[in-house]
């Protein structure tokens, strides 16, 4: 390798502010580029990649046709993040590849500027395996499809671009921003608000170093609340309009507490597995970096505090699941930093050759097991297919793949399109409507196909669960049968 290139590829930490990218920063870009499609692109066409994301994509497709969230296709997801799919949908078409594409491209946006963010911290090629890391990470931790975090994480790594500089001359210009960001991620998701106001506090303390009084930070602080919640205040004004402001309400705000709790509370053994390995990696670098020079130590704080803002965004519901974690993966990977610290710039680079080993040995099992998940999904609908329609010959997916709806022609059944809605126990309470009664009125229907599973992936509502059961029993013969990432799906067609 030529000197002056090997100067450039293992330079030190850039400790300058950033302006615009380098020759050498755009290499790197590509490189992450690839790196995302070819990590991403493994679950590219799944329909079944994930679960939470085939129900955004419907209420996104059902948007582009006039239906409206919240009160045609109920979720409590904010506006935002179906507007998401919307647009995916409307610039890619109805498969999944639409969502899977935008979602990568967020994917990217976020390793970009985990880059940016870490090279002040580091040589150019440890802060580019920071971003590699960030992508390998979020596939492994969940994030691998299109579920809310893949959306709203590059939002909250852009909010820390423009917050993470208090002494920035443009730093008030440069919070407003973010504080804007802020509002569009809480459209994405709720529970980002704790790492919203750790950014709005951590600018209003650059203020307050800056000489602000008082008077002026009080003022500052209810700029930025007003900005934040701009987004969310103009989509619930635009319902109200509409004469849906209590439908809005409900689903974004109040059915949020009437969820009731998994038994299995929010620290268990599954989390806790997960949880470990991100908390140990980022602690033992917050103490490797009491040792980094004085004006690294600041960044480092203010990295240790948004990861304590991230543990309380993945913390704040009652029930927690391993694919919230995604959301500590880039203040982990950023103060994991000193850990990669290199006395022989030219030596093997850990923080690179980890994702690299990491896909090595991951990818190709679950681009068969991808693979497999498309095609079972794509048999499944060709069978229920001939039994529905889009007028009034309805499929009820009452458990298994949202997405069959769109694959098999169906028209749908209820406004309460998740199957998890209408089986799962801990949402009775929560939907403003008893399971019950809606799976009778359903039932009442007598739709041409149901589809079951063998395995709930949720504790369920026996009542419900019982109801779907008894009309199977006394009017339905089997279809077809499926293993959908370990569960056996089944569907079952009415007798003529």
């Amino acid at each position: 390798m030529p000197v002056a290139q090997a100067a450039v590829m293992f330079a030190p930490p850039d400790h300058k502010r950033p302006s615009a990218l380098t020759r050498a920063d755009l290499k790197v870009v590509g490189v992450l580029a690839v790196f995302t499609l070819i990590v991403r692109g493994v679950w590219f066409g799944d329909p079944n990649a994930d679960i939470d994301e085939q129900l955004y994509s419907l209420i996104g497709s059902g948007m582009l046709e006039g239906k409206v969230p919240f009160v045609d296709l109920w979720d409590r997801k904010p506006w935002g993040l179906f507007a998401l799919f919307a647009l995916a949908h409307a610039l890619g078409g109805p498969g999944p590849v639409a969502y899977q594409a935008l979602a990568a491209v967020f994917t990217l946006a976020g390793a970009v500027m985990i880059f940016v963010l870490a090279r002040p911290l580091a040589a150019r090629w440890t802060a580019a395996g920071a971003g590699l890391l960030y992508v390998v990470l979020a596939a492994l931790y969940g994030a691998h499809s299109a579920n809310s975090e893949v959306f709203f994480i590059p939002m909250m790594l852009a909010m820390a671009m423009l917050v993470r500089e208090p002494d920035h001359p443009r730093a008030r210009l440069r919070a407003m921003a973010a504080m804007l960001i802020g509002g569009a991620a809480l459209q994405v998701k709720y529970t980002v608000l704790p790492q919203c106001l750790f950014f709005g506090l951590w600018a209003l303390w650059g203020e307050y170093r800056r000489g602000a009084g008082l008077p002026g930070l009080a003022g500052q602080a209810a700029l930025f609340g007003l900005l934040g919640l701009l987004p969310t205040v103009l989509v619930g004004a635009g319902y109200a309009l509409a004469g849906h402001g209590e439908a809005f309400v409900f689903a974004n705000f109040l059915s949020f507490f009437d969820r009731l709790p998994s038994g299995a509370g929010r620290l268990h053994g599954q989390i806790m597995m997960l949880l470990l390995p991100l908390l140990g990696v980022a602690l033992l670098g917050l103490n490797a970096a009491r040792r980094r020079p004085a004006h690294e130590r600041q960044t480092y704080a203010f990295l240790g505090l948004w990861l304590a803002a991230a543990l309380a965004t993945v913390f704040m519901p009652s029930t927690v699941y391993g694919y919230y974690l995604a959301a500590l993966i880039p203040p982990c990977v950023l103060l994991a930093l000193p850990l990669f610290a290199r006395r022989d710039p030219a030596a093997a680079n850990p923080l690179i050759m980890a994702p690299a080993a990491l896909i090595l040995a991951l990818l190709p099992s679950q681009y068969g097991l991808a693979q497999g998940s498309r095609a079972a999904a794509e048999r499944m609908a060709a069978a229920i297919a001939p039994h529905v329609d889009r007028e009034d010959r309805c499929l009820l997916v009452f458990d298994g793949p949202t997405a069959l709806y769109r694959l098999s022609g169906s028209c749908l059944p209820t406004r309460f399109i998740y199957p998890d809605h209408l089986n799962n126990a801990l949402e009775r309470d929560a939907l403003g409507v008893r399971q019950e009664d809606e799976v009778a009125r359903i039932l009442a229907a007598r739709p041409p196909v149901i589809v079951i599973a063998d395995t709930a992936l949720t504790p369920q509502n026996p009542a419900a669960l019982g109801q779907v059961r008894a009309a199977i029993a006394e009017g339905y013969r089997p279809l077809a049968q499926e293993e959908f990432h370990k569960r056996t799906i089944r569907a079952f067609v009415l007798r003529e």
